[in-house]
């Protein structure tokens, strides 16, 4: 079967590999139509994603169609288009146990730790599989970004009328501002990017803050929020610089929230964190029950998913384009490749 493999840093390979054999109990055989393209593979490419090894087939963000079941599985039929929840847990461990396998000591992440979905047919357990009636295969691509956004809103515990503040305009922090919104809150965004930034405010009910200056790190946005700073912050960057500079933004008693990921240490000054009482939360994956819930919400038309996809390739063309989707004056939001 057709397949894309990441051989190295830089270099995509359009191969073949063997097709899955019929499904076990309680698995199911996906035929992948749409993967949506995320940070994590663009770091990937890079060669700056860690806990990562070469050569890997990329792809977690999934909109697929069932051509095959086991035995012992309920409620999905050959034919169903499904979201992947693209995490795949032990079952044993501590979390597992206490019901956050999304942390899962010994979690694969298709797509980082273990081969995705960038090739025609996968086996996967059904019990990671959405399926929608309605959707299509684009929007249950996104799902798995929306399931990101929305465990970081749960993390933070938002209440209505909330004054939050969103750092980075990626898809990351695109999705963690919609479910802030559905949670009721008052959200602003920061994004250094003109381009990011303009796309965002255009497309989503939020509201943009002046940038930062390095002497006052907080002035414009107490000027912006009228002499107030936000209770709550979530930075989507994934950049040390960004997530440093977000432990100035919180109001005392407020959260801080990290979403993004990245490999470096992050200091903090104690006497200053314990002035100010912070609340200091990584936020990791989602879990199905957030699946469950974004799905429902895409079939009512709450979440509108029309502006994300701003990019597009198959099979033939995106070893070409992928290289161009990591440049800022491409404009991506979200690249989407078709198989």
């Amino acid at each position: 079967m057709r397949t894309l493999l990441l051989a190295e840093p830089g270099r995509f390979e359009r191969t073949h590999t063997r097709e899955p054999d019929a499904p076990e109990p309680g698995h199911a055989t996906l035929r992948i139509r749409r993967v949506g393209i995320c940070g994590t593979d663009l770091h990937a490419f890079r060669g700056r994603q860690p806990f990562f090894e070469y050569p890997r087939i990329l792809g977690h963000e999934l909109g697929a169609e069932i051509v095959a079941l086991g035995k012992d599985v309920g409620g999905l039929s050959v034919g169903d288009r499904v979201a992947v929840e693209p995490y795949l847990a032990c079952g044993r461990c501590q979390p597992c146990r206490a019901g956050t396998y999304n942390c899962c000591e010994s979690l694969q992440v298709l797509g980082v730790h273990t081969d995705g979905g960038m090739r025609e047919l996968i086996d996967l357990p059904a019990h990671r599989l959405h399926r929608s009636q309605t959707l299509e295969l684009e929007q249950l691509a996104l799902v798995e970004t929306l399931g990101i956004g929305a465990h970081a809103v749960e993390r933070g515990r938002l209440i209505s009328e909330e004054v939050v503040l969103v750092v980075g305009a990626g898809p990351i922090g695109l999705a963690t501002a919609q479910f802030a919104a559905i949670a009721g809150a008052r959200v602003h965004l920061l994004e250094l990017d003109d381009r990011r930034r303009e796309f965002a405010l255009k497309h989503f009910d939020i509201k943009g803050v002046p940038l930062p200056d390095a002497k006052d790190p907080t002035g414009a946005l107490r000027n912006h929020l009228d002499g107030l700073l936000p209770t709550c912050v979530f930075d989507c960057t994934g950049s040390h610089a960004s997530m440093q500079a977000s432990f100035a933004y919180p109001a005392s008693s407020g959260r801080l929230v990290f979403v993004g990921f990245q490999p470096q240490e992050i200091h903090f000054e104690n006497p200053e964190f314990h002035r100010r009482e912070l609340s200091i939360l990584a936020s990791r994956n989602s879990t199905a029950r957030e699946f469950r819930r974004i799905v429902e919400l895409m079939e009512a038309g709450d979440i509108d998913t029309t502006p994300w996809i701003t990019h597009q390739a198959d099979y033939e063309e995106v070893v070409e384009r992928f290289p161009t989707w990591l440049k800022p004056e491409s404009g991506v939001v979200k690249a989407m490749l078709s198989l």
